[in-house]
């Protein structure tokens, strides 16, 4: 008998797959995340999926052109309906990363569209990582999104701060507003506030969100709502709509991975804030300096055989491992908004990205055959470019290392893809730190 998930899910990068599928296993869910739409059934590798709650499909389609964005969303949401799935989550970046054009608004559209719905909410909302909603603007930590350094993003800038206006340029449906008066209210106010929006003729319903508290208790009015979507953190308020209450042995044995083994390694290709300090702070703590090698963006730009660049950042670790097997390594092409722009102005956008991701992703998969069987990998685009290189299409989720970011498992490899904007500044040594415990 084909196995009935409880939650099917849909994921614009593989970090924020993960995000996800941390979240609800926090809340006691036994998830396993798919690396594209599956080519089987689930009933053709049982032991893959028994006693999973909930499945998260991981494309990479956030900044793809829309039309494949919108197929390939459709593609995982007909393979989530032919298990089953009750319900279905479409899940993107806590800071609502898109541009007029989409993706986040054409893909829902095609989603509501083939699910037959007339209604769904978005909630970027992640307070454990400061992402709060506040009559309808998007805060990260205390700035406006559109003041943090979402505003440099290489790929999606986000210059306007106001949820209900960006979401409105990207669809043809009407968006509405769920304010924090009436999600203060509780559960029974958010119904009766769908209510209302749905008789004005509001199809989409930005939600505030500033706490925990606030995501478990509007996670009640979205029980049987056939679409949902929003970051992770609703994700914390759905599984007790499916008669889940987690204890924490319950989160313990859920997120519970075989004992590392291996060689330990960083790959990071993310240009955020967050992991330009992750990566100076490695590079200033003991030895880090000669434990990192760096992949000049710049360099590859002006012509540098990416093959070259491969064989030297991978002949460099097999020499830094001959020294110490017990200490990470960590290659990266992090750079400033500045150096990033440069790249681009010389390559284009997608260009000057692809050329990164394939140098990286081919170092990765060279440090896997080193041995390196402790993997973490900072940025969204790396992390998706390093899974698909590396052969992975299914990954079962662990501990949490930092809100957003668990250990995950396959085969013989854990692997860590952080999104570049989570974690504190000791986030590299936190996580092979938590792999030990």
């Amino acid at each position: 008998m084909t196995k009935k998930f409880l939650l099917g899910c849909i994921a614009d990068d593989f970090t924020g797959a993960t995000d996800l599928a941390n979240n609800l296993v926090r809340g006691g869910m036994r998830v396993v995340q798919t690396i594209g739409v599956p080519s089987e059934p689930s009933n053709a590798n049982a032991n893959a999926y028994a006693g999973v709650d909930a499945v998260v499909v991981a494309l990479k389609s956030r900044t793809i052109p829309t039309s494949d964005a919108v197929a390939q969303s459709l593609s995982a949401l007909r393979w989530l309906q032919s298990q089953g799935a009750q319900q279905i989550y479409f899940k993107y970046c806590s800071t609502f990363d898109s541009t007029d054009a989409g993706n986040i608004g054409p893909v829902t559209d095609a989603l509501m569209d083939a699910l037959g719905t007339h209604f769904t909410i978005a909630c970027p909302a992640f307070p454990d990582n400061g992402r709060t909603i506040f009559k309808g603007y998007l805060f990260v930590g205390d700035e406006l999104l559109h003041e943090s350094g979402m505003r440099n993003h290489p790929l999606t800038p986000m210059l306007d701060s106001n949820l209900v206006r960006v979401l409105q340029a990207q669809t043809k449906r009407k968006v509405g507003l769920i304010d924090y008066k009436t999600v203060a209210a509780g559960s029974a106010a958010i119904t009766a506030r769908i209510a209302e929006l749905q008789a004005s003729g509001i199809s989409m319903a930005i939600v505030d969100a500033t706490s925990n508290a606030e995501l478990v208790e509007a996670g009640k009015a979205w029980k049987g709502m056939p679409l949902v979507t929003a970051g992770s953190g609703i994700a914390i308020g759905l599984p007790q709509n499916f008669g889940i209450h987690a204890t924490m042995a319950d989160i313990a044995k859920s997120s519970e991975l075989l004992a590392p083994q291996g060689l330990q390694a960083i790959v990071s290709g993310s240009c955020s804030v967050a992991t330009n300090a992750q990566v100076a702070k490695f590079i200033a703590q003991g030895d880090g300096q000669s434990r990192a090698f760096h992949v000049d963006p710049l360099h590859l730009m002006a012509g540098a055989d990416e093959a070259v660049v491969t064989a030297q950042a991978l002949a460099w670790a097999k020499e830094q491992f001959a020294k110490s097997t017990s200490k990470p390594l960590l290659v990266y092409a992090t750079s400033t908004p500045e150096q990033v722009k440069a790249v681009q102005a010389k390559l284009g956008v997608e260009k000057s990205g692809e050329l990164i991701e394939r140098t990286l992703s081919t170092i990765a998969r060279g440090l896997v055959d080193l041995g390196v069987r402790q993997l973490v990998v900072a940025g969204g685009e790396t992390s998706g470019a390093c899974v698909q290189a590396l052969g992975i299409t299914q990954l079962r989720i662990g501990p949490q290392i930092a809100p957003g970011v668990p250990w995950t498992h396959t085969g013989e490899l854990h692997l860590a893809l952080k999104s570049g904007n989570f974690g504190s500044v000791d986030f590299f040594s936190e996580a092979f730190a938590s792999l030990k415990a």
